[in-house]
C-alpha cells in the first residue's frame, strides 16, 4: 500500500461523515421535540461517529508523515522498511509482547518452536527501549557464559542497541555457527558493564533432562515448551522408572528459567500429571473467543508426590503448568515468584510471508487466578542465594512498560491456605546458610540450594504417603 493511497480513501469517507453529521443534526432537533427518549441512542451514535472521525484524521496525519519522510529525510528511505517500522511501532506500542515479524523473523520463529535454531540461546524481551534477558536456555552459549535473567544487553560488538527494535536486536545476535560476538551487559549489583564474549552455535534444545536422585526420587528438568516437550516428559518418566527397577517414589519437576513456549504443550504436560479437570482458560475481548482446556490423560506418576521448582525466569507455559498443578493440589511449588506473563499471543500470518504477534487474551489458572503481572507464588518460598538482588529496571512482567493489566481473575487469594504441606516445611529455610557454595552446574546436588530443599520436601511427602498407605 502506498502512503498516498490512504489519503485518497479518506477523502471519500469524509464526505460520508459530513452527510451523517447533517442527519444527526436533524435527529437532535427531533429529540428536543420528542423528549429524552432518544438521548442514549444519540449519545452512542455521536460517540461512534466521533471515534471514526478521530481515526480517519490520524490516518490522514499518518499519510502526511510518511510522505514527508520519503521526500525530506536526510537519506533516501526504503519504502518497505519504512512501512514495516511503522507497523512494528504500532504493535510494540500496545504491550511488551505484540510485534510485527517480517518474512525472515517469522521463519526464524517457526524454526525455534521446533527446538533447533542458530544463535546464542537467550530468551529476551523489550522494556522501555532496553533489551532484557528473560532467561538463558540450558546448555547454550549464553547459559555457559553465565548470562542471567534480568540482565540488560546494552551493546553488541561495541555497538549500542539503543534505538533498535527487539526484532532487529535478536537478528543481530543470530548468525552463522562458530562466529564470535561480544555482549555488553548491565547486571544488578555490578557497577561496571560486563563484556561477555560468545561463540554462536546451532542451538539444538534438549528440552528434557532427567536423572534418579537418592531414595528413588526422579529429577526432570524442562527447559522450554517446544514441540518435543510432552513427548520428552513421558519418555523421561518411563526411562527413570525402568532405570530404577520400576520404582519412582516422587518427582522434582524443574521449571526454573523456562521461558515457556507452546500452549498445547503446556496443556499436554499438565495432563501428564492431572487425571481430570481444568488446566487453563483464556478470556478474550469478546466472550465468544474465550476458551478452556481440560486434562485428557492419565497421571503417569500414578499419584506419586511432586515438587515443582520455579523462579523469576519461569514464564508463560511454565506458569500454566505450575499454576495448574498448584490449584489441583497435585504438586507443591517451591522457589521464588514466577515472571508473570499471563497473556496470549496469536500469530497471524500476513501478506508477503510476514506475520503479526498480537496479544488477544489473558491466561487463568483452574481456580480463576490471572497469571498476568502476578505470576505464581510458591507454596514454599526458597531463594537461590542470600542476597536480595535488586533488579536493574525490574525482573517481572509487572515491571515492564505498558504491561497488560491484571483483570477479571479471582485474585491472588483465590486459593485457601494449603493444609496438605508436610510438617518439615516449617524447617525449610528461605535462604542458603552463610558460606553456602556458589552454584556449579556440574555439581547441582551440592550447590543448588533450591534443589536441595525440593528433595527434602518431596522425600518427606513420599514418606508421608507411604505411612498413610500402611
Amino acid at each position: 500500500m502506498r502512503p498516498g493511497s490512504i489519503r485518497g480513501v479518506e477523502g471519500n469517507v469524509s464526505m460520508n461523515l459530513r452527510a451523517r453529521h447533517w442527519r444527526y443534526g436533524l435527529l437532535i432537533g427531533t429529540a428536543f421535540v420528542a423528549g429524552a427518549t432518544l438521548g442514549p441512542v444519540l449519545g452512542t451514535a455521536l460517540a461512534q461517529d466521533s471515534t471514526h472521525t478521530d481515526m480517519y484524521r490520524m490516518l490522514n496525519v499518518f499519510g502526511d508523515v510518511m510522505q514527508r519522510v520519503r521526500a525530506e529525510y536526510v537519506d533516501a528511505v526504503d519504502d518497505k522498511e519504512l512501512i514495516e517500522n511503522a507497523i512494528n511501532g504500532a504493535l510494540t506500542g500496545l504491550d511488551p509482547h505484540s510485534s510485527y515479524m517480517n518474512a525472515k523473523a517469522f521463519k526464524d520463529m517457526q524454526i525455534q518452536t521446533k527446538g533447533e535454531f542458530g544463535g546464542l540461546g537467550i530468551e529476551v524481551s523489550e522494556d522501555k527501549g532496553l533489551i532484557k534477558v528473560v532467561s538463558p536456555i540450558d546448555d547454550t552459549p549464553a547459559a555457559k557464559a553465565g548470562i542471567k535473567p534480568g540482565d540488560i544487553i546494552t551493546a553488541l560488538d561495541g555497538k549500542t542497541l539503543i534505538g533498535l527494535s527487539l526484532n532487529d536486536a535478536v537478528d543481530k545476535m543470530r548468525g552463522p555457527p562458530n562466529s564470535k560476538i561480544v555482549l555488553t551487559v548491565k547486571r544488578a549489583n555490578v557497577d561496571k558493564p560486563l563484556e561477555v564474549p560468545l561463540i554462536r552455535e546451532t542451538i539444538k534444545i534438549q528440552v528434557v533432562k532427567s536423572r534418579i536422585e537418592p531414595n528413588d526420587i526422579g529429577y526432570l528438568r524442562l527447559s522450554q515448551f517446544t514441540e518435543q516437550a510432552d513427548a520428552g516428559v513421558k519418555a523421561a518418566v518411563k526411562s527413570m522408572r525402568a532405570q530404577n527397577g520400576g520404582k519412582l517414589r516422587g518427582l522434582i519437576l524443574d521449571l526454573r528459567n523456562d521461558p515457556g513456549g507452546l500452549l498445547d504443550q503446556a496443556v499436554a504436560v499438565s495432563s501428564d500429571f492431572i487425571d481430570q479437570g481444568e488446566i487453563v482458560s483464556t478470556r478474550a475481548r469478546h466472550p465468544e473467543d474465550s476458551q478452556r482446556w481440560d486434562a485428557k490423560g492419565d497421571d503417569i506418576l500414578h499419584g506419586a508426590p511432586m515438587v515443582v521448582l520455579i523462579n523469576g525466569g519461569s514464564a508463560s507455559a511454565s506458569e500454566i503448568v505450575s499454576g495448574a498443578l498448584q490449584d489441583h493440589r497435585r504438586a507443591i511449588v517451591l522457589g521464588t515468584r514466577s515472571f508473570g506473563k499471563g497473556s496470549v499471543q496469536t500469530v497471524i500470518p500476513l501478506p508477503g510471508n510476514g506475520a503479526m504477534r498480537l496479544t488477544t487474551a489473558r491466561y487463568y489458572t483452574p481456580s480463576g487466578r490471572s497469571i498476568q503481572g502476578l505470576g505464581i507464588t510458591p507454596d514454599v518460598p526458597v531463594h537461590e542465594n542470600r542476597e536480595d538482588r535488586p533488579s536493574f529496571g525490574g525482573e517481572h512482567e509487572a515491571d515492564y512498560n505498558k504491561a497488560l493489566s491484571n483483570q477479571g481473575g479471582t485474585g491472588p487469594q483465590a486459593l485457601p491456605p494449603r493444609t496438605d504441606l508436610p510438617a518439615i516445611v516449617k524447617q525449610i529455610p528461605d535462604k542458603p546458610p552463610e558460606g553456602f557454595p556458589k552454584f556449579d552446574p556440574a555439581k547441582p546436588d551440592e550447590t543448588d540450594f533450591q534443589l536441595q530443599q525440593g528433595l527434602v520436601l518431596v522425600q518427606a511427602m513420599a514418606a508421608q504417603k507411604s505411612a498413610s498407605a500402611n
